[in-house]
């Protein structure tokens, strides 16, 4: 009389921004006893929990009694979506500036020299489902229970409704879910965990990662090429997924190792990424050029397609550049640096009160010019920023879109070029989105593309009060 899953997730890789549906059943119990409840026991872990064993504790228990149809339905979305979150911190292992990652040297994510394994993105999922009833002798009894077929590994990301799903066949028919097999790193279309286009654009002061999904431990070593204005190669190297690097070079239980963070903008290759980078930065060689990603299993073969890293030339204009980062559908991050007119606000809002003039709690009486009449108590500063980005292209628009769309954003500021550690409060600047609209903009309706941006830091400015 075991229950039977009778649907589940088709995919085990899980984004958890979507429904997590389970339907169950067991017909002996459901027609033949009283009282019937389907039980499930939810685990998650950070190591694979293929063995759930009688020590193993639940993170929650659910019951439901069966519908119409004598099954029982189970949506896990709101419980599984509390146990996976952003990545902002680097992971131990990693190094910013070549020092170490520990708990007393951190650092944001975005700083990374090479590597960093993921530590809140995600998460093991399992499920064991039972039936209980009253049997005809009116005690409680419960069968034995079910595991999912699958040990889901379940990722801070989401589904837009525009995603097509697929559905199983055979003993899956009932199952659907987005296949993320091209996320995987085992074919030359594949991607990183981006929508964002293939080619990009940064300062050289800018910092930034791209992530990727290792279930296989496909990915041996990423491919640096360096090339100058004219499209000339100019440097070339590889960089290994290994422990040294803060990356890891076996195939690991762990949700940590399935996961990863690798830093490829300027910033992280001149401060410690990458000795070839910064002589050619020293030598003055690659500003306005490029660096092109790609990534490659042990056996020489291209995983992933090409990534392009052109590098900004200096604003001749003067005008400020303000890099933005956001968490993205896929619970990594993308970067944009904005590099034209950005126009810096201060709106104040405080308290005030009515102060008597003169000197009334002293040994003698005076008229002082500074006592009396209005006064503020406290003022609220908040600093917004607005900023338009350069010329794009229709490419570009899922990504701004995702920007608009994301819970987390960020500016990165307050670069350094000393080799202090302590970046935690210098750097990462949250900030909200205050533009509540985007309108996607084409080449046929709008010729040139160019998208305005208002944010306000999250943080009110510090001021003194009285």
């Amino acid at each position: 009389m075991a229950t039977t899953i009778e649907q589940e997730p088709l995919y085990p890789q899980l984004p958890v921004g979507q429904e997590v549906i389970f339907v169950v059943s067991n017909n002996t119990i459901v027609s033949g006893f009283t009282n019937v409840r389907f039980i499930a026991d939810v685990y998650i872990s950070d190591n694979n929990p293929t063995a759930i064993s009688s020590t193993s504790v639940p993170i929650a228990t659910f019951k439901t009694t069966p519908n119409n149809a004598g099954v029982g339905i189970f949506d896990f979305k709101q419980v599984v979506e509390n146990y996976v979150s952003a990545d902002n911190m680097a992971a131990t292992q990693s190094s910013y500036k070549g020092i170490t990652t520990t708990d007393d040297t951190p650092h944001p994510i975005h700083l990374i020299d090479k590597y960093s394994r993921n530590k809140k993105a995600a998460r093991w999922l399992n499920i064991e489902f039972k039936t209980q009833y009253t049997d005809a002798n009116g005690n409680v009894q419960i069968d034995t229970p079910t595991p999912t077929n699958n040990n889901y590994q379940i990722f801070n990301g989401y589904l837009k409704y525009s995603d097509i799903l697929t559905m199983g066949t055979g003993a899956t028919a009932n199952n659907f879910g987005y296949d993320l097999g091209s996320f995987n790193l085992s074919a030359q279309t594949d991607s990183f965990l981006s929508n964002a286009p293939a080619t990009q654009y940064a300062n050289l002061e800018d910092y930034g990662t791209l992530a990727f999904l290792s279930p296989n431990n496909n990915l041996d070593y990423i491919r640096l090429q360096y090339k100058d204005s004219s499209g000339s190669q100019i440097g070339t190297e590889d960089i290994e997924k290994i422990s040294a690097n803060g990356g890891w070079g076996a195939v690991s239980s762990s949700i940590f190792y399935r996961l990863f963070f690798f830093g490829c903008f300027p910033a992280n290759l001149m401060r410690n990424g990458s000795s070839i980078f910064a002589g050619l930065v020293s030598a003055g060689t690659i500003q306005g050029g490029s660096i092109v990603i790609q990534a490659f299993d042990d056996s020489g073969n291209k995983i992933a397609k090409q990534y392009t890293i052109n590098i900004n030339c200096p604003n001749l204009k003067g005008y400020e550049s303000i890099r933005l980062c956001w968490l993205n559908q896929w619970g990594a991050w993308d970067y944009y640096t904005f590099t034209q007119k950005s126009i810096r606000s201060i709106s104040t809002k405080g308290s005030t009160y009515e102060q008597l003039a003169g000197t009334w709690n002293e040994a003698a009486y005076r008229v002082d010019s500074f006592k009396g009449g209005k006064k503020s108590f406290r003022v609220n500063a908040t600093e917004k920023i607005t900023m338009n980005s350069d010329f794009v292209s229709e490419s570009e628009n899922d990504m701004f879109e995702e920007l608009i769309n994301s819970p987390e954003v960020y500016i990165l500021e307050g670069y350094q070029t000393d080799a202090a550690t302590s970046a935690l409060n210098q750097y990462v600047k949250p900030v909200r989105l205050i533009t509540s609209s985007f309108t996607k903009k084409t080449v046929a309706n709008d010729k040139l593309i160019q998208y305005t941006f208002e944010v306000e830091k999250s943080k009110t400015l510090r001021t003194q009060s009285v």
